[in-house]
């Protein structure tokens, strides 16, 4: 028999968790509603650093960085638990501690001036790879890095680069080799900001404010070479993929909230002297919302616990993204429904997730990408029909 219980220490991890975003950042929902419809940061960076710090001080700093490191060290089910439990609020806030996966291949020195600088919150990254020519198609840069005596010198532009207009240091994937292509040909450099390329917000329909890199003749020294020159796209598919069960974690913990938001909300809600939750086509849209994040849930548990036990969790990863992203907007539709004409109004925080919901089916990876990778990897034959678990 297969055991889906929590242990008690992770049973006590989750509870902590669900504790404090209850009590420490739900509250905060009708502040950061005001500061956006007031074209303001929902919260001022040094408010995210104080709650960070009380955080820090019930234990959860660095969910998942090494404890040489200072971190928790946590595996991946528990950081996917975690994930759905800070999901069940839209308040823009992570837990502290973190850097990208891909900052631990840098050498000593590049540990010293730029990874650990940024788990200890005082340098902020991003990640560009991204393209007006080359969205889901990364192989397709056209971002140019060429040779100069100590130096490379980079030229092109970015797009849609998440932290891109806060980060004081890029890591850009620009291609070194034209002739090879993905395969020893494009190479990933570490590069300050101060050494010249520059970022502009991109207006969103949602509250994420992806930003716009130019590179013009940006200088970078050969030593922010990070990994090995021409092989940065390896480094880079270590970065979306590590992380892409995340995603619908965090889908599957606001799709939760949403929700108990329309179950309760139904109960008090009368149509013609009834409660609404009395109608059948009430009852079913709530049914079927719960059925599809359950299947959601364990789908995306699943995908975290190959990665665990050291499995290739690619296949499983894409499912998951797939299925807990188009699954939450179907309930958040469906919440929004049952609300009616008050959840399309910005007095409620529904309009807010359906928006920031619709994102999450387009970045890392489109629904069309995961489709065309499931099928592609059960057509050559590197996933079975009938498995379980990989198995």
């Amino acid at each position: 028999m297969i055991d889906f219980s929590l242990s008690e220490e992770e049973q006590m991890i989750r509870d902590t968790v669900r504790a404090f975003i209850q009590k420490e950042i739900i509250p905060l929902e009708p502040l950061v509603l005001r500061n956006e419809r007031e074209h303001r940061p929902g919260l001022e960076p040094a408010h995210v650093k104080e709650l960070q710090e009380k955080a820090k001080a019930a234990g959860f700093w660095g969910i998942g960085t090494p404890e040489e490191y200072g971190g928790a060290d946590l595996g991946p089910v528990m950081r996917s638990i975690i994930a759905m439990e800070v999901g069940r609020t839209f308040v823009p806030f992570n837990f502290g501690g973190t850097a990208d996966n891909i900052l631990y291949a840098g050498t000593e020195e590049q540990k010293q001036e730029y990874l650990i600088p940024t788990i200890n919150g005082n340098r902020r990254s991003c990640f560009a790879i991204t393209e007006p020519g080359a969205g889901s198609d990364a192989r397709n840069i056209r971002t140019r890095a060429v040779r100069d005596g100590d130096d490379w010198v980079i030229n092109g532009e970015k797009i849609f680069i998440t932290g891109g207009n806060e980060a004081d240091f890029v890591m850009v994937f620009a291609v070194t080799d034209p002739e090879k292509g993905s395969e020893g040909g494009i190479t990933c450099f570490l590069v300050d900001r101060a050494m010249g390329w520059t970022s502009s917000p991109i207006p969103t329909m949602g509250e994420w404010a992806p930003a716009s890199l130019l590179f013009d003749n940006v200088r970078v020294p050969h030593k922010n070479v990070l990994g090995e020159v021409g092989w940065g796209f390896k480094l880079a598919m270590q970065w979306i993929g590590n992380g892409r069960y995340l995603i619908p974690s965090t889908a599957i913990g606001g799709a939760e909230r949403l929700l108990e938001m329309a179950i309760e909300h139904s109960k008090n809600r009368e149509s013609m002297g009834r409660p609404i939750a009395d109608y059948q086509a009430i009852q079913w849209q709530i049914a079927d919302s719960y059925i599809e994040i359950e299947q959601a849930k364990w789908i995306t548990l699943n995908a975290a616990w190959q990665l665990e036990n050291n499995q290739d969790n690619r296949q499983a990863a894409s499912v998951a993204k797939l299925a807990g992203t188009t699954m939450a907007n179907r309930v958040a539709d469906r919440v929004l429904q049952i609300h009616g004409g008050m959840g399309y109004t910005k007095e409620l925080p529904i309009e807010r997730w359906y928006r920031s919901f619709r994102l999450l089916r387009i970045f890392e990876g489109t629904d069309e990408i995961q489709r065309r990778t499931i099928a592609r990897n059960l057509i050559k034959g590197y996933t079975k029909v009938g498995t379980i678990g990989g198995i």
